[in-house]
């Protein structure tokens, strides 16, 4: 049995999109990932986002969603961090 590969699309907001410049990233990942492995994979890149790890927010395909959901080909994904008023 392979290994598919999916490709999803996040959407960054907050904190996320500031350590980026982006609003929204492609990322490949084994079929069956988690969603909890996109934070993973974007905290590894920019460990300054550590903090948000456990106060993140899960949203795929604009439901939210638990954090060991499975990822499909084509999903959109949204890690939500908590926003400050102002």
């Amino acid at each position: 049995m392979s290994q598919s590969v999916i490709t999803i699309t996040v959407k960054l907001f907050a904190a996320y999109q500031e350590a980026y410049g982006l609003t929204e990233l492609v990322l490949e990942f084994p079929h069956g990932t988690p969603v909890k492995a996109v934070c993973d994979r974007i905290i590894s890149e920019h460990p300054n986002l550590s903090k948000w790890r456990d106060v993140t927010r899960f949203g795929i395909n604009l439901i939210f969603v638990e954090s060991d959901t499975s990822l499909k080909d084509g999903d959109e994904v949204v890690l939500i961090p908590p926003v400050s008023g102002g």
